[in-house]
């Protein structure tokens, strides 16, 4: 593996120029190289049980070198040959300059390529001598000629499951393989590996070289490279992962999430999650996830007695939520990226899979409660809100709605009452009226009688409605008085109000005095002139009748009676009155 790592960095990475070298060089002995950063990791911590001045880099292409050092030239030559002679790393190690490292990813959060040479370790002895010749630097050699089929198929030979499987992966990935990834190579992973062969210019016989298995690794980590993947560890969730530190950096505590938001404006996050619980906390927590404006409402979810997975997408982002539940520890993390960088997603997915590692103790739930609180933040993440809501009432027993048609326009789904899902039964626009059907059964407290006879001036009239759009949890009450049976440019099927109200209250019933609803409350016309605060508009209840029948509904009808007081128009009309979010 140090042999092909040293490869691919003069391949891939434009080597180290060749110049004269010195005692007083500082370099490296490297030791081994892995096609991921996982890998790459447990062998550096593997490493690290045997020797000293373990570290870890990229190499570029998606490839991870473990080294030892730094030391001057010399006492590199020193620790080598040591090393190989009593076998403690492969025999293909070699010396390497710091140049050909980049970011540094083992020990976590350490960065050494800049300071001076460390001291030969105690345990090596300077004297030892090797009775074979010493390996030369093999990262200015050209590439080897490839092997022969039955070469590449004694290599291949050497190879461990766990490559095995990386190979089909990266066949899968680059869209050469579709079967399951077992590390066998029957005649469909053959096949795959003929075609990509083709694919790029090489003779195709099924049976990828070293030098073929190393560039198909480095297509695949390719679109890794600049993402700073590194292993981060929090202590205060017990949660050890590579994610990209290139990206995403530290943001904040606040149970049970760690945030780490773009580094460059981006649309890419990333959420540790960490608390203390048991099934059903793990039920509650895979609701909330789904209220959060980070988790798109569009995309596949998975729930099972420990676990849950939440896919969301839109066309701003990607967001995907893995959770489990082990020994009364809730663990996870969601991983959000922007939409349309597919490649890069699922590579760093697949990484924060691979890596995820547990650590004792969760985040104390008790810490949160930082400075964003918020009826619209949950642990300072923001709830999912709708594009629009208005206010509609119910007409039918079964559960219809009537709003007006501006609450329903390019709408991705609707709500009432921010949970049931409601249908579109017709869109009205010429007389501005909507009305819809929820998904499921409801059982209104009330139902509103439209009223068939005409309006009378100067009556006291009330309004409900949603004013300030589902934060309260109820329809306010306005109340004023008919000001006019027409529209300001005369229009009859409209009445003007001497009423306050806000965009929240559009759609809303308005009552007459017997509790009879004599129209719908309609928005103000958006080309028209400013108008006084306390001008409204409301469409007289035989239009959205007329629409109600259109549509095939036979909807109730109330004519004069006796007056209600205030408290029994209030509780018929707020008991008819429903919350109507438009969503994206």
């Amino acid at each position: 593996m140090a042999f092909m790592a040293a490869i691919l960095v003069w391949s891939f990475a434009g080597g180290v120029p060749a110049r004269a070298q010195s005692s007083n060089d500082i370099v490296w002995v490297q030791i081994e190289a892995q096609p991921t950063l996982a890998l790459a990791t447990d062998r550096a911590r593997a490493y690290t049980t045997l020797l000293q001045d373990v570290n870890g880099f990229a190499v570029g292409r998606g490839w991870y070198a473990v080294a030892v050092g730094p030391y001057r030239r010399d006492d590199a030559e020193i620790v080598l040959r040591s090393y190989l002679r009593d076998g403690l790393i492969p025999s293909d190690s070699f010396i390497q300059f710091s140049s050909a490292f980049r970011q540094q990813f083992w020990p976590i959060g350490a960065n050494v390529l800049n300071l001076g040479a460390a001291p030969i370790p105690q345990t090596v002895e300077p004297d030892v001598q090797l009775i074979a010749p010493e390996p030369p630097v093999v990262i200015l050699e050209p590439e080897p000629a490839d092997e022969t089929p039955s070469q590449a198929r004694r290599s291949e030979r050497l190879l461990t499951r766990i490559e095995r499987e990386q190979l089909q992966i990266a066949l899968k990935w680059a869209g050469f393989y579709t079967a399951s990834i077992d590390g066998s190579f029957g005649r469909g992973t053959r096949n795959s590996m003929a075609d990509w062969q083709a694919a790029n210019a090489f003779e195709q016989t099924g049976i990828l070289t070293t030098t073929q298995r190393a560039i198909l690794i480095g297509q695949y980590n390719a679109v890794l490279d600049g993402l700073g993947m590194q292993t981060v560890r929090n202590a205060q969730a017990g949660i050890d992962v590579v994610m990209p530190t290139e990206v995403v950096k530290f943001a904040e505590n606040e149970p049970p999430f760690v945030q780490y938001n773009s580094v460059d404006g981006s649309a890419a996050r990333v959420l540790l999650i960490s608390q203390a619980g048991d099934q059903t906390t793990l039920n509650g927590l895979y609701e909330i996830m789904q209220t959060l404006e980070i988790v798109p409402l569009n995309g596949p979810r998975k729930r099972n007695r420990n676990s849950f997975e939440i896919m969301g997408q839109n066309a701003r982002i990607v967001s995907q939520t893995d959770v489990t539940l082990e020994n009364g520890e809730i663990k996870g993390f969601t991983l959000i990226w922007p939409s349309g960088d597919e490649d890069r997603r699922t590579r760093v997915l697949a990484e924060m899979r691979t890596s995820f590692a547990r650590a004792p103790g969760v985040m104390n739930a008790a810490a949160g409660g930082g400075a964003q609180q918020s009826v619209d933040l949950v642990a300072g993440l923001e709830v999912r809100k709708p594009k629009l809501t208005r206010s509609g009432f119910f007409v039918t027993k079964g559960g219809a709605v009537a709003t007006t048609s501006e609450a329903v326009q390019s709408c991705g789904r609707i709500t009432l009452d921010t949970e049931t899902q409601a249908e579109l039964i017709v869109d009205d626009k010429a007389r501005g009226v909507a009305l819809l059907k929820p998904s499921k059964l409801v059982a209104p407290i009330a139902v509103a009688a439209l009223s068939d006879v005409a309006p009378r001036l100067q009556s006291e009239v009330a309004l409900a409605g949603y004013s300030y759009g589902g934060v309260l949890s109820a329809p306010s009450m306005s109340f004023g008085k008919i000001a006019d049976i027409r529209g300001l440019q005369g229009e009859l099927d409209l009445s003007r109000l001497e009423l306050k109200s806000l965009p929240g209250d559009i759609g809303g019933p308005v009552l007459d005095q017997a509790g009879a609803v004599m129209g719908m409350l309609i928005p103000h016309a958006k080309d028209g002139p400013q108008l006084p605060e306390d001008v409204s508009f409301t469409l007289d209840a035989a239009i959205v009748a007329a629409v109600g029948r259109d549509a095939g509904l036979n909807l109730p009808a109330g004519g004069t009676g006796a007056a209600l007081s205030p408290l029994k128009i209030s509780e018929r009309a707020t008991g008819m009155t429903v919350l109507v979010s438009c969503w994206e």
